[in-house]
């Protein structure tokens, strides 16, 4: 009889640790993200920088040292310079607002040659990563070419003392389907573990949430 009862209790512990992972299993719901390299071969951006609110900017103009200039782009997007007002600067690559502000100089000299240099970098909301929640040092990060997600959580301090660092969840928009697409992540495997499978790239505009543990 005594056998039968501990039979029955190892039965119902059972159904019961299944139902726990089962449960622990559908609140998950994310996508997993394959593992990146830590070092790459290749550090080439696969998109040119383009040019966001507060970036500094060092405009030349050859030849025209009163027409050169350093400025900040301010917070609605626009710059002034030299003989130019109000000239929409955000949004665009260097290049784009150097053929720009080319084209503005026409009208005071001939054949201007501006070239436009990026001296500190913030970026639009779309080339950032940004990470919120139980981390030490919440941060909106410059997008750099094959960022990792070990890269951003040094810049930001790692997590804090009561993260829930494998419930973490990187937010990301699917370009093709327009949708917003949720990865699990594995942050404290992958900091305290040292699991390298759990550190997977980047790209510009992911977000990162990190919830605190309940515990």
């Amino acid at each position: 009889m005594r056998a039968f009862s501990n039979t029955r209790l190892a039965l119902v512990a059972g159904v019961s640790a299944l139902a726990v992972s089962g449960c622990a299993g559908a609140r998950s719901g994310g996508h997993s993200l394959p593992p990146a390299t830590f070092v790459s071969s290749d550090d080439i951006a696969s998109e040119k920088y383009v040019i966001g609110p507060l970036d500094q900017l060092n405009v030349f103009v050859w030849r025209n040292p009163e027409l050169s200039t350093k400025i900040q782009v301010r917070p609605d997007g626009m710059i002034t310079t030299p003989l130019i007002s109000d000239l929409a600067a955000a949004g665009k690559t260097p290049a784009q607002l150097a053929d720009d502000i080319r084209s503005a100089l026409t009208k005071y000299i001939d054949n201007p040659q501006v070239s436009v240099m990026v001296e500190s970098f913030q970026g639009t909301f779309a080339q950032s990563i940004r990470i919120v929640g139980a981390t030490e040092k919440p941060a909106a990060l410059p997008y750099r070419a094959n960022m990792t997600l070990l890269d951003a959580m040094i810049e930001v301090g790692g997590l804090s003392q009561y993260a829930a660092g494998n419930r973490a969840r990187l937010i990301r928009h699917d370009r093709t389907s327009g949708r917003q697409v949720e990865y699990d992540l594995k942050i404290a495997r992958l900091l305290k573990k040292g699991d390298t499978s759990a550190n997977v790239r980047l790209e510009p505009g992911d977000v990162i949430i990190i919830p605190e543990s309940m515990f």
